[in-house]
């Protein structure tokens, strides 16, 4: 999937929601124990009852990775159905790889080639030639790990240079070398805030992967305020807020209901810059 494209779905969709698929066995409501595969059972009813209200779908592989090669099948299946039922949803692999180029080239060829995913959030310690290998699909995106919003996101990414520029600014400023914004996004966590204004100061047209709104406690209208572009340029990412919304046999509902709320939120923000 192309910006265009991406675009034209959140136009036509009025929303810029992705639902995070983190997927936890000892979380699902117990009655889907009993299915030959609970993982999937549950993400594909989630998917049918929240697909009309957004844009993309964000498996977080460690929740996968955690159950082995039954795991793995389910993650698998999950991407094979959206892609059968769904096609026009943005599909995001939350695997955070990154290593030296070789290596990045085997990841990139897993999630690009053999999972056939649309985009793979990637961390960028290691610098360019650990990124670079991700770049060379036509149609695939690189999100690129620059403000998160975990507590501990402050012991590096904060840290000021000489001159005064944090990391995550220098991060921002020389990924930009290695990819324009039909390539590259970034994840910016949602209790940010401001932090946004200065983000948006040296990439104004990227898209920003935004998670933490909701169970994290970020504020929907703030991201937007501070972060939207005049092609709305985000995906807020909402997990544990509508994939657990319900414990009972009436997950799905309260799922799709959830995401219903985000979406007219959404199509709120998205009326005040004309889109």
């Amino acid at each position: 999937m192309n910006r265009e494209q991406l675009v034209d779905q959140i136009r036509e969709k009025r929303t810029f929601l992705c639902v995070g698929l983190d997927t936890d066995i000892k979380k699902i409501p117990q009655h889907l124990l009993d299915e030959e595969d609970p993982i999937f059972a549950f993400n594909k009813a989630i998917i049918d009852a929240t697909a009309p209200y957004c844009v993309a779908y964000k498996p977080n592989l460690a929740f996968y990775e955690s159950l082995g090669v039954k795991g793995i099948q389910a993650f698998e299946r999950t991407v094979r159905y959206l892609r059968k039922y769904y096609p026009l949803h943005f599909i995001i692999a939350d695997a955070k790889r990154g290593d030296i180029g070789n290596t990045s080239a085997m990841y990139a060829r897993t999630f690009f080639e053999e999972y056939d995913i649309d985009s793979l959030t990637v961390a960028p310690y290691m610098g360019e030639d650990s990124v670079t290998p991700f770049l060379g699909y036509d149609g695939k995106w690189v999100i690129l790990l620059a403000l998160t919003s975990n507590h501990g996101s402050s012991d590096f990414q904060l840290m000021t240079d000489s001159e005064g520029e944090r990391l995550f600014e220098r991060v921002l400023r020389k990924s930009q070398e290695w990819a324009g914004p039909d390539k590259m996004m970034y994840v910016v966590g949602a209790t940010q805030g401001a932090m946004f204004a200065d983000i948006r100061r040296i990439v104004p047209d990227h898209f920003l992967l935004v998670p933490g709104v909701g169970a994290q406690g970020g504020s929907l209208e703030e991201v937007c305020r501070y972060g939207m572009t005049k092609d709305c340029g985000l995906l807020v990412n909402s997990s544990r807020g509508i994939i657990y919304a319900s414990h009972g046999e009436d997950f799905a509902e309260a799922a799709a209901e959830s995401a219903r709320t985000l979406q007219a939120a959404m199509s709120a923000e998205l009326a005040k810059i004309g889109m």
